[in-house]
């Protein structure tokens, strides 16, 4: 070993000793400040709790607070806990919550435009955009039901396109004369107060 390699040896063992000094005097409570001393015993202590005991006290802290008091579903039970296990359950409940449209399985989507497809027909205006409608959805059904992307099984019924187009056209006129009904009834003048106007004039 020369001489240059010898003093960084030499340098290196005296810095290590300097930490370890440094460690040991910050570690010996008797020259630790008081505000030191008390964080190392409260670092101490919670070393020794077991985690879920420490859980189990902050819930209980938070619960004296009140701040479980006015939760959603406070004295209530929690909606989906009973019944059978849905494995699409988060799915369904996220499209729920955050009112999305578009997103998940076929067969979910489907079913949830079957529910809605007897509005959406009511704000066409002709037959033959019924008929469209109706043959592009039982079209959606049949390719979904070949299962090419996965997914659970699909159990939407098709439409028969006739029977929806003679329902459309019976609410569309049960509609109209509910609007005749709900109408004000015009009253024509009198004639002697027509011809006591065309007499002024």
């Amino acid at each position: 070993m020369n001489a240059r390699g010898a003093e960084d040896r030499e340098r290196r063992l005296e810095r290590a000793a300097e930490l370890r000094a440094a460690g040991s005097a910050r570690n010996d409570p008797r020259q630790a400040t008081p505000e030191e001393a008390r964080e190392e015993g409260l670092r101490a202590r919670r070393e020794k709790i077991d985690p879920a005991r420490r859980a189990e006290y902050l819930i209980r802290d938070a619960m004296a607070r009140g701040e479980f008091d006015h939760l959603e579903y406070a004295g209530k039970p929690i909606p989906g806990l009973g019944g059978t296990y849905d494995p699409d359950w988060w799915i369904k409940g996220l499209i729920q919550r955050e009112h999305l449209t578009g997103l998940g399985p076929k067969a979910l989507l489907l079913r949830v435009e079957d529910a809605e497809l007897d509005d959406r027909l009511d704000a066409m205006f002709t037959e033959r955009e019924v008929r469209a409608a109706v043959e592009d959805f039982n079209a959606r059904i049949i390719d979904a039901r070949r299962q090419l992307e996965g997914g659970p099984p699909v159990v939407t019924k098709t439409r028969d396109v006739d029977g929806e187009a003679q329902r459309w056209r019976e609410r569309r006129a049960a509609r109209e004369a509910e609007r005749r009904a709900h109408e004000p009834i015009e009253e024509k003048p009198h004639t002697w107060r027509r011809r006591l106007w065309r007499g002024q004039s």
